[in-house]
């Protein structure tokens, strides 16, 4: 795919139910196609937090903004939360572009 511009990062933090976190990390993977499956989706990532008990980050990279939010108001999303809204306390998104990728300009070659 050709450089389109920044990626759009989206990054959540998920409070879990205190217990429940194991089997919170097994329906978060068995329901990850829903995102890693969109052609949109660049990747995502499941956190865990050493600082605060029964916290996590999801973490996902997208084209771009419009194609995220698309996503986000989609069928599958919708029934995606569904299955994991049973494990949160509470929760929160922040969304961002990322300015610089030392580990993609690495990987590049020299030209």
């Amino acid at each position: 795919m050709a450089d389109s511009g920044p990626v759009f990062r989206v990054m959540l933090r998920m409070e879990i139910v205190p217990g429940r976190e194991a089997e919170f990390e097994r329906v978060w993977y068995s329901v990850g196609d829903t995102v890693s499956g969109n052609p949109a989706n660049l990747g995502q990532w499941l956190l865990r937090s050493d600082d605060e008990e029964s916290v996590y980050y999801i973490m996902s990279d997208w084209i771009d903004e419009a194609r995220f939010r698309e996503f986000e108001r989609s069928d599958g999303h919708v029934e995606h939360r569904r299955k994991l809204h049973p494990y949160r306390v509470k929760g929160s998104m922040a969304t961002m572009k990322v300015v610089h990728d030392l580990g993609r300009a690495a990987a590049e070659p020299v030209r």
